[in-house]
């Protein structure tokens, strides 16, 4: 069976969600991409909550480039930090580990997450 390129994301993210659990000592970093922005919030799965939020969209961002991931990385490990959150999960939501989610993770953790 072939599956599109949405299909089989949404199959990797599944996956990986079935092993990766945010709680209040460690939350979940998760990463989202549409064809415009990049999004990122950090969760606590035990409650259903989400502690920080960031995207390409809130900063004003025209456009969901590496630059734009970078510094959406760099506001959300900002964030967190001032929230005493340090060390996350990634999920990077079925995505491969390039390009934007690289640019991205790569950030957060020069300015201080721990991941």
């Amino acid at each position: 069976m072939k599956y599109t390129k949405q299909e089989a994301r949404k199959r990797r993210h599944f996956r990986v969600r079935s092993k990766v659990i945010g709680t209040a000592e460690r939350p979940r970093l998760n990463v989202f991409k549409s064809n415009t922005n990049f999004y990122a919030q950090i969760i606590d799965d035990i409650t259903g909550n989400t502690l920080v939020s960031a995207s390409s969209l809130k900063l004003g961002l025209k456009a969901g480039n590496v630059e734009a991931a970078k510094k959406v990385g760099a506001e959300i490990a900002k964030l967190a930090v001032n929230k005493k959150i340090i060390d996350v999960v990634f999920d990077r939501g079925g995505y491969l580990y390039h390009g934007k989610v690289k640019a991205f993770a790569e950030t957060a953790r020069e300015n201080g997450l721990k991941f």
